[in-house]
This record gives C-alpha cells, sequence and structure tokens, in this order.
C-alpha cells in the first residue's frame, strides 16, 4: 500500500460515503461536498521530534501544514502581530462567541472542542493538533455551547481578520478562505461520524475516528501508525456518540483483527489494512 493510500483514494469508499449522503435526501451536503472536502483528513502528519523548549513561536507556525501557503515574511509579520497565550491542562481556550471573532491558531499542544448534548453534559466532538482553531456554528436557540479548551498545555496565537488579510494581502487566497477551508475540514469529519446522519455502525466509525485521529496526531513506524498522543477510551466514545464500554469492546475487536496493536496506553493503527478492509466493505455496500 503505498501512500496515496493514506489520503483516502479508494473508490469504492468514496463513493460509499456519498451515497450514504445523497441517500438522505439533505440537500445542503452534495456529492461535491463529499468528493472536494471528504478526505482531507485522511492524510497522515508526521509530528515534529525537535525540541520544542527550543523552538520559537515563528517555528512552530513555519511547521504548520495549514498555513504553508505564507512566505517566512508573512509568517514573521504575523507572529508580530499576534496575541499570545499559554493554556494549562482542562483550561478553556475559547468559549463559543470568540471562536468566530478573530483568527486563532493552536501553535503548540493538543486542544479539543467540546459542546453541550441533549442530557447537557459536555462531550468532545473534535481533537485539534496544531493548527487554525475551526470556528463551529453558532445555531439559534442552540444549547451547545461550542467551546475550545486545553486537552494538554498549550500555546495559542489570535489575530484580528483585518491584520490577518493585510499581512496576506499579496497572497493568492484571504486568510478568511483558507480558514474557512479548515472549518469544512472539522465539520465534515463530525458528520462523518454522525450516526444519525450517514446510519453508519459503531464499527464504522470507530475505525473512522482512528483514522482521523492518525492524520492529525500519527507518525509512522514499522508496525504502523502510532498515536503519540494517549486519547482514552472516553475521549473516542465522545468522538463516535457512543458510550465507552461499547467503544472498548469494539476496540478489542479490532486489536483480534489485527488493524491495532496495543502498546501499553498508546495505540498502532495498521492504517493500509483499515483502509483496504473499509473499502471492501464499501465495494459491499454498492454491490
Amino acid at each position: 500500500m503505498t501512500l496515496a493510500a493514506h489520503r483516502f483514494q479508494g473508490s469504492s469508499f468514496r463513493f460509499f460515503v456519498a451515497q450514504r449522503i445523497c441517500n438522505t435526501g439533505n440537500t445542503v451536503f452534495s456529492f461535491r461536498l463529499a468528493m472536494a472536502y471528504g478526505f482531507y483528513w485522511a492524510r497522515v502528519q508526521i509530528l515534529n521530534e525537535r525540541n520544542t523548549s527550543r523552538e520559537t513561536d515563528l517555528d512552530r507556525l513555519s511547521r504548520l501544514k495549514a498555513l504553508s501557503w505564507l512566505s517566512q515574511s508573512e509568517r514573521t509579520l504575523l507572529i508580530g502581530a499576534m496575541a499570545l497565550a499559554n493554556y494549562k491542562r482542562h483550561a478553556i481556550i475559547l468559549r463559543e462567541v470568540a471562536l468566530a471573532r478573530d483568527a486563532h491558531i493552536l501553535l503548540a499542544g493538543v486542544a479539543r472542542i467540546t459542546c453541550r448534548n441533549a442530557r447537557n453534559d459536555r462531550v468532545t466532538v473534535a481533537m485539534l493538533a496544531p493548527g487554525p482553531i475551526p470556528e463551529f456554528p453558532s445555531l439559534p436557540l442552540s444549547q451547545s455551547r461550542f467551546q475550545c479548551e486545553a486537552y494538554n498545555d498549550c500555546r495559542v496565537g489570535t489575530v484580528s481578520w483585518n491584520d490577518f488579510d493585510g499581512i496576506t494581502a499579496n497572497a493568492t487566497e484571504s486568510a478568511f478562505k483558507q480558514f474557512h477551508r479548515n472549518d469544512l475540514k472539522q465539520w465534515y469529519r463530525l458528520l462523518l461520524r454522525s450516526s444519525s446522519f450517514l446510519n453508519l455502525g459503531l464499527h464504522e466509525r470507530i475505525a473512522i475516528a482512528l483514522l482521523e485521529l492518525c492524520a492529525d496526531f500519527g507518525i509512522e513506524e514499522s508496525r504502523g501508525t502510532l498515536l503519540r498522543v494517549s486519547f482514552s477510551h472516553k475521549d473516542i466514545a465522545n468522538l463516535v456518540g457512543a458510550s465507552r464500554p461499547r467503544v472498548t469492546e469494539h476496540l478489542a475487536r479490532l486489536e483480534r483483527e489485527k488493524f491495532v496493536i496495543r502498546q501499553g496506553r498508546q495505540i498502532v493503527v495498521q492504517v493500509a489494512k483499515l483502509f483496504d478492509s473499509m473499502n471492501a466493505e464499501a465495494g459491499a455496500h454498492l454491490n
């Protein structure tokens, strides 16, 4: 399996997801959206191994693939214009209103987006690697109350949209448009993991969540893709909208099927094999 597999180019799986979307009758998410944005997340991001204690904020910003379109001079100006802040584990970084007010960039650490569910419990709906912090929609009469929290110690930079657009005035595309693409990626991930919209089984949703985490937090090694962050079963349960015991059962099944290898509290995922299995299952659904 080549690196192309990590970009989810399996046509059977793409048409399987697209068919699930089209069959819902929801005209907002079209087949084109599925093809254009649905597989951005299936790119393996190799985490940098350098000693972070010696890094500058400019070094951190320069490593972000989502902002690779910035020139070095634009990155330098952007760091100078940012308000920088550190957040300890569990600290609230941004509440719902603030998420939309300015451009926010996670420079270091792991953050998460949480919201209130129907039982008014706060649950995790997205895990964020360093990069743009997405804006989630604030719907009328909604009690979701999205907010961004520090999963571990984080460093965040904030800049106004006017300043960002001024710094990137010579870029081929606006900063706002680039950030909007990142928002779409996160919304689509949430869509893929939604049991009510695509009618995916729990086993499929857990597999999708693992591939998503591998894309953002994985590093390739001889046995597969090692998740460098130790996510709990409860974290994964929140992502897929299931109970922790059910997720534990399905992770054990994935381990028996040789798609997952346990390494203490860490997980190694056989990404290529898991892709092949999901493609085969998608093909079976289409036939």
